[in-house]
């Protein structure tokens, strides 16, 4: 029987944040007990307020601060545990009795993460702001919204959730190193610096000169590319090329604009965006969702229906997957909660299998502390000393594109592993997006340091070849290709299998391999709309994708910790396995707390000012219009938090990407580096939001020119250089790059 990844890990969960709940249940899930320390007299805010969603498959331990025998107990919990989720930001007077015992700078061979939204360094450290405001700070808000309209903020916590899933796969990378001899950790993952990861967008736009703005559901390079209204709903339409725009017109029966020069090129067809947009909207408006998704899958253009979040426990995909549970809540009826989203052919992980009880685990954590006796987990050491990073020695072959399968491997870089990017003859699809410097893209750069530049036709036996003796001594390979894609070129998961059977071999797609919709192409957007975000984002009236690509992070970051989680079952089996990640299951778990009615689908609130906009949750909207009163769009942002603040509400300015980059906080927490090509040339590196007390991580080196590392590559794997001169030719004629 194969043995959960963290059978034998203890987690003791005793943050009150949204974040400190995700992480623990994704632990959960890798098969941890997790402890889940909460109050014996109940609350109702953090993730209390969603107390079934945030306990499911965790023991329960119900404590009351001012006992003295559960304060003692609680302290023999926290010492025998092998890690501990804070976040200590929140006051919690459950977490101040242990205070001495977590302080990181006695960690020992514990693993301790804290969760908060500032971390420990910055100006802003220590304030314990909400997910809304965090989002106005980092301008995330600012990227969200229509062009003609304020910034918009997610309801939904996403920098909690992205924290959280950050949260796990440090987890796993300390307790790696820690089972390999090492010392534990002190970790601190902040909700500020995870934002700031996601803007790699915005920021290229940042660092080449121009101006990021509100686009809505548009998108800046291609139309048509929007939400259309449905007889019975809303529709997201994504075409992205001439031919699929050719096989649109014909499907709405309008020839006329095919014969048109004026809508000719994709750039003629963004220039002209809203006669496009009308012209769609006229035919999308007199069918129906389900009619019109048929019509335009059946001819492979990416669409789908934007989901109410209040759907999402039903979406026939979802269930398929088996991303929805219906679990009894102790505090009567049933509710929905999400499966795992770490989904693997060896068994990777679990989906929660019930909901306890307050205090229903206490008979279990007393017997378990009998067995183990009074030996404490952090034993000498301080868990401080200098130490090979977690991924040393590993090697990773990511073939990726754009943003999720780039994400989780060069996070994997920064955690020690050696990537190397395959890229096709044409270089990967965003390497020459503009803006530009010297011919490449800074969203290509900001996405892929620290790693090394491969090139390989696969259409060629020779390329594939050269992959295959890569492939044999590689311990990961992530894509983000179409299911079947790899597998066409000869490299399916049975052939990966006989080439290495220890390979990790990682797909992350729209909506998985084992799909309803594996053959339907998906973006960020499409995925955006099939998981509730763009509903929630639209808070009741027209639904809006958020300005990062939310879908494709979240799924960079949940393969992550996939990889992570693989790893640590592969050091226990010497076996690899296959991992079938969807961007949709990823994006579904993040809107969890609104699959029952209860969270707060209100938008975050935005106060016009004379230089710009402030945020307030949406809790405080009314009343903070209220105190700003009408002459605010006359003051400037500043005053109006000042006067907010003698009220007792807190706000945030909303930022745009100079102010977040020229920031203080952003400075102090070292979320933006400068590195170095390895023909020297200098270029932004964001990164990684995980800091830990024994490791800095790796975050020195941009990406080169397409192919720049391919010579070094071919002669590590013994080609002669004359074969190894035969190849570099045929995919780069000129073989300048590979001699960078």
């Amino acid at each position: 029987m194969t043995r959960n990844v963290l059978d034998g890990v203890t987690v003791v969960e005793l943050g009150a944040r949204i974040a400190a709940g995700a992480c623990g249940s994704l632990l959960a899930q890798l098969g941890a007990r997790v402890v889940l320390i909460e109050p014996r007299d109940g609350a109702a805010t953090g993730k209390w307020a969603q107390r079934a969603v945030f306990a499911a498959g965790k023991t329960s331990l119900a404590l009351d601060p001012a006992d003295p025998a559960d304060r003692s107990l609680l302290r023999r919990v926290v010492a025998a545990a092998d890690v501990v989720l804070t976040s200590g930001d929140v006051a919690d007077p459950l977490a101040a009795a242990v205070a001495d015992l977590v302080a990181a700078e006695n960690v020992g061979r514990q693993v301790r993460c804290d969760l908060t939204a500032f971390g420990s360094s910055g100006p802003m450290a220590g304030k314990p702001y909400p997910d809304a405001l965090v989002q106005a700070l980092t301008g995330l808000m600012e990227t969200s919204g229509f062009a003609d309209g304020p910034p918009q903020g997610m309801p939904a916590p996403i920098l909690e959730f992205s924290a959280g899933i950050y949260g796990a796969a440090a987890v796993l990378a300390a307790l790696r190193a820690r089972d390999a001899g090492g010392a534990g950790q002190a970790i601190e993952v902040a909700l500020y610096d995870c934002a700031v990861s996601m803007l790699t967008t915005f920021l290229s736009a940042h660092y080449g000169g121009g101006q990021s703005r509100r686009i809505g559901n548009r998108h800046p390079l291609s139309a048509p590319w929007n939400a259309y209204r449905a007889q019975d709903g809303w529709v997201l339409i994504c075409s992205t090329s001439d031919a699929q725009w050719e096989r649109l017109a014909r499907i709405m029966g309008r020839e006329d604009m095919l014969a048109d020069p004026e809508f000719a090129t994709v750039a003629d067809r963004v220039a002209r965006v809203d006669r496009m947009d009308g012209a769609v909207q006229d035919w999308v408006g007199a069918t129906s969702v389900e009619d019109c998704i048929a019509r335009l899958s059946a001819e492979t253009i990416a669409c789908g229906p934007i989901l109410p979040v209040g759907e999402v426990a039903t979406d026939s995909n979802l269930v398929y997957r088996g991303m929805v549970r219906r679990l009894a809540d102790p505090a009567g009826g049933e509710v929905a909660v999400p499966g795992t989203p770490l989904r693997g052919s060896a068994g990777l992980a679990v989906a929660p299998g019930a909901i306890p009880a307050p205090d229903s685990g206490r008979a279990a954590i007393l017997e378990w502390l009998d067995e183990a006796g009074d030996e404490a987990v952090d034993a000498p050491g301080s868990g401080s000393d200098a130490a090979a990073l977690p991924l040393a020695g590993l090697r990773v072959v990511e073939i990726g594109h754009y943003t999720t399968a780039p994400l989780a491997a060069r996070m994997l870089a920064m955690l020690g592993a050696e990537v190397i990017k395959v890229e096709p003859p044409a270089g990967e699809g965003s390497r020459y997006w503009p803006p530009h410097k010297d011919g490449q893209g800074y969203f290509f750069t900001l996405g892929n340091n620290d790693k090394r530049a491969m090139v390989l036709d696969l259409r060629d036996e020779d390329c594939r070849a050269a992959l295959a003796r890569i492939l044999a001594e590689t311990d990961v390979l992530i894509e983000n290709l179409r299911p079947g894609a790899l597998a066409r070129q000869g490299f399916s998961r049975e052939r990966l299998e006989e080439i290495n059977p220890g390979l990790i071999y990682c797909g992350v797609s729209g909506f998985g391999a084992d799909s309803l919709h594996q053959d339907r192409p998906a973006y960020d957007t499409v995925v955006q709309a099939m998981s509730g975000v763009m509903d929630l984002m639209g808070a009741g009236g027209t639904p809006v994708k958020t300005g990062v690509s939310l879908c494709d992070l979240i799924g960079g970051e949940i393969a992550l910790v996939a990889l992570l989680a693989a790893l640590a079952q592969r050091d226990r089996t010497g076996k690899g396995q296959f991992l079938d990640l969807s961007m949709q299951d990823a994006a579904a778990w993040i809107t969890q707390t609104f699959w029952n009615g209860a969270g707060d689908a209100r938008p975050p609130g935005v106060i016009a000012c004379a230089d710009g906009h402030v945020a307030v949750t949406a809790a405080d909207a009314e009343g903070a219009a209220r105190i700003a009163g009408a002459d605010a769009a006359a003051s400037d942002r500043a005053a109006v938090i000042e006067r907010l603040a003698a009220a007792g509400i807190v706000a945030a300015p909303v930022r745009g990407m100079a102010e977040v980059v020229a920031d203080a906080q952003t400075d102090a927490r070292g979320c933006l580096v400068e590195g170095r090509t390895r023909a020297g040339a200098v270029w932004p590196i964001m990164a990684a939001p995980m800091k830990f007390s024994g490791w800095s991580l790796r975050a020195e080196t941009a990406i080169g020119a397409l192919g720049a590392d391919m010579a070094d590559i071919l002669a590590e794997l013994g080609y002669a250089p004359d074969a190894a001169r035969a190849l570099i030719d045929a995919v780069l004629p000129t073989g300048e790059a590979a001699a960078e």
